[in-house]
């Protein structure tokens, strides 16, 4: 591969992972965790969505076709998931702040929904899946994919580990309104990849 192709992938692989984005998901999640926990929570996500992106990328095309599934097939699954987990977002919790400090776990947080399906995300493991195709990529390849994505990651990191003065500034209530905002967004996000999938399946104009 060139260098032109690596800047491609590193585009591919910022907008799928889209570290920004994942900032205002992070202080929405974490709103109720001092800052320790906060820093925790931000590098286990990183490194579990390092882990399923390696994968995804090492052996994603492999298991996809050993099960016979289909990748339109694997992104309507993630599409639905995403959008599942958007809904939470754009509801809400019902607990209280006090209830959610008190039995909050940072890892678990970190696991979901932080580095999925926000990180990690399905288009995320999609691009994953395409980019290390054994049928167009050698191993050589694969590891200039892998190392790519980690320097997006390593900017999401640094995004997130940032995230403690601005949710100072903006306070519980600002990140309650963060939160349904990107959670209409990423529902948007959801819907477009399951649509995207069916065009594609269908053969259908590109939406």
């Amino acid at each position: 591969m060139n260098l032109s192709e690596h800047l491609q992938e590193f585009v591919t692989l910022w907008v799928v992972i889209d570290p920004l984005g994942t900032l205002p998901v992070f202080i929405a999640v974490t709103a109720t965790l001092d800052a320790a926990n906060q820093r925790k929570a931000a590098f286990i996500s990183i490194i579990v969505s390092f882990c399923v992106l390696v994968f995804f990328a090492l052996a994603g095309s492999s298991l996809l076709r050993s099960m016979d599934v289909s990748i339109n097939s694997f992104q309507i699954a993630g599409g639905i998931v995403l959008f599942l987990f958007a809904l939470t977002m754009v509801h809400g919790s019902n607990h209280s702040d006090t209830h959610a400090s008190a039995e909050t776990n940072p890892v678990d947080i970190a696991i979901y929904p932080l580095a999925m399906p926000s990180i990690a995300s399905p288009g995320a493991m999609l691009a994953a899946v395409v980019l290390t195709d054994d049928a167009r990529h050698n191993f050589p390849d694969k590891m200039m994919t892998i190392v790519t994505f980690s320097l997006v990651l390593l900017v999401a990191l640094a995004i997130m580990l940032a995230a403690g003065p601005l949710m100072r500034f903006i306070g519980r209530g600002g990140a309650a309104v963060i939160s349904r905002v990107m959670g209409m967004l990423l529902a948007a996000l959801a819907i477009d990849l399951v649509l995207s999938a069916l065009s594609d399946w269908l053969k259908l104009p590109p939406i």
